[in-house]
Formats: C-alpha cells, sequence, structure tokens
C-alpha cells in the first residue's frame, strides 16, 4: 500500500506544523478503526497467512483512512530480519544484567542483528531516552531487561509493531522469561531455617513508589511467609533497605551487626549485596559462618570465589531463551497468547552458611564446609 502524500508546503510550513498536527496514528487506531485487535494489524503488515481476505481489505482501508504509514521495523518485518535489536537494560554494568546480556548475544550475534544497547535508570533523564525509543523506528526488535516500567511506557510499548520480549520484567500482553521471587525468598528462609536460625535479617532495594513491586519486595515477601510458616515472624527493625550496590549493603550490614542483639544470619537481594555484608562482617571481625550466616541470590561469577551461599536464579539462560523468543517473534512464530517461561531457581549451598554458634555440633574449622561440585 503506498501512503497517501501529504499537500506540500513552503520551506517556512513545517517549522510552524504543531507536533500534534504531524502526529502519525497508530498501530491501535487502526485496529479501533477496523474492528480488530492489535495482533492482526501487526499481522497484516508482516503478510501472516491467517488473516482472512476480508479482514486484510478492512484493515487496509482503515489505514488508507489514517494516512497510516507503517514503521521501517514493521516493513523488514514482512520481508526479512534486518537492522538493529534494542536492549534496554537498568544499569547494565551489574553483574547480573551483564550474565543476562551474554546469554541473549549467545542467541543474537552479528549476522542476525546490530544490537543497540541503552542502559535506563529511574532518573527523569533516563525515562525520557526509553520515551524517545519507544516513539521512533531504531529498531526491528525490542528486549526489556529488569525494568519496571512506568503504565505511560507500558501502553506505549503495546501500541508497538515491534516485536518485544521481557527479561525479568513482565508486561501485559507480551512474552517474557521470568523466574518466581517469592519462591526464592522462601528458599532462603528455609535454608536458614533448616540450619537452626530465628533471628535473620534481610538487607534489599529500596522501593521507587510510583514503579511499584520489585523483586526486592518480592524476596522479602517470601522470606516472611517462610518465617510466619515456621511461628518465627520477621522483627521489622532486622530489614535494611537502600541502594543496589556492595557499599550500600556493607554500611546497612554494619548498623545491624552493630547492635547488642545482632541477627544470626542475613539474607541480602543479590550477591552483590550479600558480598557487602560479608565485608562489613570481616570489618567488626563478626566471623561467617560461626558468628553469622550469609546467603545471597544471583549466582554471579564472584559469589562462586567467595565461596557464598546463595539461591541460583539462571542468569545467562534467561537472556538465551529471551532472545530467542524475539527472534521467533520478529519470524512471526510467537502464538496470538503471549509465551511466559518461568524458570527454575536452586539453593547452592557454599561455607558461608552454617548453624549459629548456640545449635552448632561441630567445631567452627568443620563448620566451615569445603565446596563440592554439586555446590556449584
Amino acid at each position: 500500500m503506498e501512503p497517501v502524500p501529504r499537500s506540500p508546503g513552503g520551506p517556512n510550513q513545517h517549522a510552524t506544523v504543531s507536533t500534534e498536527t504531524r502526529r502519525s496514528p497508530t498501530v491501535k487506531e487502526v485496529a479501533a478503526r477496523a474492528g480488530v485487535g492489535v495482533g492482526t494489524v501487526s499481522r497484516v503488515l508482516n503478510d501472516h497467512p491467517a488473516v482472512t481476505g476480508a479482514t486484510r481489505a478492512r484493515v487496509r482501508e482503515a489505514m488508507e483512512a489514517l494516512d497510516f504509514r507503517p514503521n521501517r521495523a514493521a516493513r523488514a518485518l514482512s520481508r526479512q530480519r534486518s537492522g538493529a535489536i534494542a536492549v534496554v537494560v537498568p544499569f547494565f554494568t551489574h553483574p547480573s544484567s551483564v550474565e543476562r546480556l551474554r546469554g541473549v548475544l549467545s542467541v543474537i550475534d552479528e549476522p542476525v542483528a546490530e544490537i543497540v544497547l541503552l542502559s535506563v535508570d529511574h532518573a527523569k533523564p533516563g525515562r525520557e531516552r526509553l520515551e524517545q525509543l519507544l516513539g521512533r523506528d531504531m529498531a526491528d526488535g525490542l528486549l526489556i531487561l529488569s525494568l519496571r516500567l512506568l503504565p505511560a511506557e507500558a501502553r506505549r510499548i503495546k501500541q508497538q509493531v515491534i516485536p518485544t520480549v521481557a527479561i525479568d520484567a513482565e508486561i501485559d500482553h507480551v512474552p517474557a522469561v521470568v523466574i518466581d521471587d517469592v519462591e526464592g525468598g522462601r528458599l532462603a528462609a528455609r535454608h536458614l531455617i533448616e540450619l537452626g536460625h530465628h533471628r535473620i535479617a534481610y538487607v534489599g532495594d529500596a522501593v521507587e513508589p510510583k514503579f511499584g513491586t520489585t523483586s526486592s519486595v518480592r524476596r522479602l515477601r517470601g522470606l516472611t511467609e517462610e518465617l510466619d510458616a515456621a511461628g518465627l515472624g520477621l522483627d521489622p527493625e532486622l530489614v535494611q533497605i537502600g541502594p543496589h550496590s556492595a557499599d550500600a549493603a556493607r554500611h546497612l550490614a554494619a548498623e545491624l551487626l552493630g547492635r547488642r542483639q545482632r541477627p544470626t544470619a542475613v539474607f541480602a537481594h543479590s550477591d552483590t549485596q550479600a558480598l557487602g555484608v560479608l565485608e562489613a562482617a570481616r570489618d567488626l571481625g563478626v566471623h561467617v559462618p560461626r558468628d553469622l550466616s550469609v546467603i545471597g541470590f544471583d549466582d554471579i561469577e564472584s559469589a562462586r570465589h567467595a565461596g557464598l551461599t546463595t539461591v541460583r536464579q539462571p542468569l545467562y539462560e534467561s537472556g538465551r531463551r529471551g532472545g530467542g523468543l524475539l527472534l521467533e517473534s520478529m519470524q512471526g512464530a510467537i502464538p496470538p497468547d503471549p509465551t511466559r517461561i518461568e524458570l527454575p531457581l536452586e539453593t547452592v549451598v557454599r561455607r558461608t552458611t552454617a548453624p549459629p554458634r548456640t545449635r552448632a555440633r561441630r567445631s567452627p574449622e568443620r563448620a566451615l564446609r569445603p565446596m563440592t561440585p554439586s555446590s556449584g
């Protein structure tokens, strides 16, 4: 379909036309005019055989009436994969993000597409960059990693023709690769309870209210539920929240360990924060695991070197599966109902957890259990 040409104007006319009058109609508006779903419009743009002739004609009539111009990504999808894939990730230098990106790159290599990496945080400039990305034809596919979206951003994604997949994030009507963070919190709590710990602390991420629930909140919920089920409960004073960094976690843990009644165990939202807890314990002369057990979450490379007990999530595999889903989506192979893949979690016991001193039956030296092949 050739787009209806716009009326020509003089050299100064372009500068005076408002943004509103020049706004291109969206796929959602085309769908509403044709009386079909957004997915049907996408299939028409991709020349998918599942669309009947009558429906296809109705959608094309709506496109023509609205002067809808398919973007570059939609045109590429109807012919062959080409161009770029945008990967949106907050704080892409975090070890967990790096490991996920390695998984993505294992299936989306240079011959398939160019990778455009966009680092977005919760600050205003980062959100403006994301808004610009969602409003431009800069990519043929979109991967969103570990990013909580504002409602307006989620709506923009739903309006896009561009195939989109979320990794470690859930967006309505978007295929996703996720884990059960609540269950992860339960696994950490269960391990510590089985060792005999009753006074368990949590070091987690600060929550930005407008972005809603975070993985830190969900892991804390799992910890709380498991402690309640065991009849122990979680002392609110043992919950420390701050920025996601080892240094911030070190300060939070130092406050916990400096108390007269300090915890016998700490569950950290991430391995990065757990390493900060270990630093605080070392600074204060608190022996791990004789005086304090520490368990993290993720199983990044440095956790293995430190002998950190952790809840392992398949970071690399999540990137690999998410990248594969996106390629399938770009080929039109994703079913109408969005795919949701939940990957398993596993408790990996190393040498930073042991029974508390009052429950220990072995010498401190024997409590430092060596790593075994099955422990990672």
